[in-house]
């Protein structure tokens, strides 16, 4: 394989979505980010990203303008086996390449049919058509190869649409390829917050900014429930003083938000919990109504989540709170299901149930409807049963429905991190 410029390839890498279902609103487009941050990981980053369209002229059109202006062009979609996949046609009109037929593909795709019983449809063979020169890469999840092409001093990198396919193929292209053009000369570090706002944020730190270097980038991304603070420097060079400044600056910053940080090292809020949670020798069980089952699935997304994690009750209805955790039905009814009362009486009830030393407990109201002056939509009402005791808190969340439950489920298990870090020896969290 041909060495490119480094530095051309390090500010000029592209990336095109091919499919005119991810220009609805019913297919989003996710592959660009999980390519962007396996980029990132080399110190690499895109400079454009677009979503095309399925029609031919469309797609050379989008092709030849990548080609102007960038290095590395990484192509997903559009190299399936039926009529409206012309990624293969748009890029080999666009590079003035003919596409060459590999009878070998066929095979392939034949013994993948074959292995599930089943004989290949002969659209299939559209798949086995490559552009001239370009390098087979092996796709073990689905029946399209990809392609690696270098011509006039640019790489193509085609590769399928479906994050099934896309995913470990991008993975195994930063191993075996991308690697070469790693950028050496680069600090990164993401500190992640919770419990508090982008524009707190901003404020708490402003002290930093004047101490920024050039070559050193701050960057806060929010989301529901979540500040990211993103530190890169790239430099010609690391030396022990770029280094020792870019680590003044994240100490800095760390100290300046105190225990809205959760996480430095890029985990989930979820994996700080279970890692505490091992670590002490603790189990946790839930019970929840507005969340629905979303804070028992954030937390057994970890893996090892078996270790600690016993049992969540999702008691949806007044008679289930009362049956399964022992509500009292009086309670529910004079201070409705969606209160502070109601909220620690769930989570001593579920401690009760589960025999867990920790439990988390949810009632509110998540909208869109259901809200009144007295108990509007995004109010809701989070209990944490420890052997210290029952915490409850009130809280407003904004967003539509599925952004009032992730929320929820983001205050919740912060409660817990910070209930946890009372057991730590020293008072601080494990990620920090």
């Amino acid at each position: 394989m041909k060495q490119i410029d480094l530095n051309q390839v390090k500010e000029n890498i592209e990336y095109l979505a091919i499919g005119s279902e991810l220009l609805t609103s019913a297919y989003p487009e996710t592959n660009s980010l999980f390519l962007a941050e396996k980029l990132d990981n080399l110190g690499l980053r895109l400079r454009y990203k677009s979503v095309v369209s399925d029609d031919l002229e469309d797609l050379v059109g989008a092709v030849k303008l990548a080609l102007s202006r960038s290095r590395v062009i990484f192509i997903s979609g559009g190299l399936g086996p039926t009529e409206d996949d012309r990624t293969r046609e748009a890029v080999a009109q666009a590079v003035k390449k003919p596409l060459v037929f590999h009878s070998e593909i066929v095979k392939k795709i034949e013994d993948r049919f074959a292995w599930r019983g089943a004989k290949m449809t002969p659209s299939n063979r559209r798949q086995a058509y490559l552009i001239q020169g370009a390098e087979i890469l092996d796709n073990p999840n689905g029946t399209a190869p990809g392609m690696w092409l270098e011509t006039r001093r640019r790489i193509l990198i085609l590769l399928p649409g479906p994050p099934a396919e896309f995913n470990p193929m991008v993975e195994k292209l930063i191993t075996e390829k991308l690697e070469l053009y790693r950028n050496q000369y680069v600090l990164k570090s993401v500190i992640k917050t919770t419990g508090a706002g982008e524009s707190w944020v901003e404020d708490r730190i402003k002290p930093v900014y004047r101490l920024l270097p050039r070559d050193l980038e701050l960057t806060i991304l929010a989301s529901p429930g979540e500040v990211q603070i993103r530190l890169t420097l790239r430099a010609k060079e690391i030396n022990p003083e770029n280094e020792r400044i870019f680590n003044k600056i994240k100490n800095k910053i760390i100290n300046l938000l105190g225990n809205k940080v959760f996480s430095t090292k890029g985990e989930n809020l979820e994996e700080v919990i279970g890692r505490e949670l091992s670590a002490l020798g603790l189990t946790l069980a839930c019970a929840e109504s507005c969340t629905g089952g979303l804070l028992a699935d954030r937390i057994t997304a970890v893996p090892g989540s078996s270790n600690y994690f016993l049992a969540s009750l999702v008691t949806y209805s007044n008679k289930a709170k009362t049956r399964f955790l022992g509500v009292p039905g009086r309670l529910v009814r004079e201070k409705g299901a969606v209160s502070r009362e109601v909220a620690e009486s769930m989570a001593a009830g579920v401690r009760k149930k589960t025999g867990a030393n920790l439990t988390l407990s949810t009632t509110g109201i998540a909208g869109p409807g259901g809200g009144s002056a007295r108990k509007p939509v995004g109010l809701v009402y989070i209990g944490l049963s420890s052997p210290d005791g029952i915490t409850t808190t009130e809280n407003y969340f904004q967003g539509e429905r599925r952004q009032i439950k992730f929320q929820t489920t983001q205050k919740a298990l912060d409660m817990l991190r910070l209930k946890l870090k009372e057991y730590q020896p020293t008072g601080k969290a494990g990620s920090q």
